[in-house]
């Protein structure tokens, strides 16, 4: 776990749930995060999912040491989350109108706070990584898939849980079918997922992910090269809107496709300049790497205790 501290407050426990891996981590009443614990996430049939996973990550807690002295818990879940704790969707993980706060919180016998996985991340972000000191940021995840947490004024902007989610915003009308329904959309086009996924239609190949499409245009492969300067435009495309509508300080970029580095960032920079005319919006790499999730999923349980 990173070096981070949340300071001084009650202790508590968070889950960051994942499609193949769930961590598990304890934060005591100084602000020092333990050890994370990872457990593969159970599998099981879309009705019985959400129990499943939550009762996982619930065993997964009790053998940590300090559980007893947990006052409530923070979760992170994928997909589509309102701000009552209640998953509405989740392509990854497959479950539909689920209870998760409810569920978590007959389970586990504690208060229990439930938010999208990737605004608990940004909200660590902002908080505590390269958005420590902003007020005005957005914070975009690209990984399996994209989303984003947007804070104005230091405050989240969540419009009930269905703000962010610019991986749903079309950025190639009539392009790739969108696990959403849609075609042309930002997650379809420039996700790690997307861009292995059209090069294996367009090659006949098939890749691990989006740096496996990088290291073959590195090489020279035409078809990776393409692919992937579709995807860096379309990013850039897709967050020119989030800086023309929100004109944040910075736009924080984490998940899979942001280990890329340079190969990422210097043209995804000069697109969005391209794109955005009006006051410059600087990207920055994410710090905090897979610990946001965790590090988010504790921020939303003592947040939710001092609002208590």
């Amino acid at each position: 776990m990173t070096a981070s501290v949340l300071g001084p407050g009650p202790a508590v426990a968070a889950v960051d749930i994942g499609g193949t891996a769930i961590k598990l981590a304890l934060v005591d009443a100084e602000g020092r995060p333990g050890p994370v614990l990872r457990i593969p996430t159970p599998r099981a049939e879309p009705e019985h999912i959400a129990l499943a996973v939550l009762r996982a990550a619930a065993d997964g807690l009790r053998t940590l040491s300090g559980f007893a002295t947990v006052t409530s818990v923070g979760i992170g879940a994928p997909g589509l989350v309102d701000d009552s704790g209640h998953a509405v969707f989740s392509e990854n993980l497959g479950w539909r109108d689920a209870p998760l706060a409810r569920l978590a919180a007959d389970e586990l016998s504690l208060p229990v706070t439930v938010v999208h996985d990737v605004r608990a991340a940004g909200e660590a972000e902002r908080r505590l990584g390269a958005g420590r000191g902003l007020t005005d940021v957005a914070v975009v995840t690209v990984g399996t898939g994209i989303a984003s947490a947007v804070f104005v004024g230091g405050v989240a902007h969540t419009a009930g849980g269905y703000a962010g989610e610019i991986g749903h915003a079309v950025v190639r009308p009539g392009g790739e079918p969108c696990v959403c329904g849609n075609r042309g959309c930002l997650e379809a086009t420039a996700s790690s997922a997307a861009l292995a996924r059209r090069y294996a239609a367009r090659t006949g190949t098939p890749v691990s992910g989006s740096a496996d499409v990088l290291r073959r245009a590195r090489q020279g492969d035409p078809v990776a090269g393409e692919l992937w300067d579709d995807a860096v435009d379309a990013l850039g495309l897709g967050l020119s809107h989030v800086a023309a509508l929100l004109a944040p300080e910075a736009i924080i970029v984490g998940g899979g496709l942001a280990q890329a580095g340079d190969d990422l960032f210097v043209p995804l920079q000069q697109r969005l300049d391209d794109y955005h005319r009006l006051r410059p919006v600087p990207l920055l790499p994410a710090r905090l790497g897979e610990d946001a999730g965790v590090l988010g999923a504790a921020l939303a349980a003592r947040d939710a205790g001092e609002r208590a």
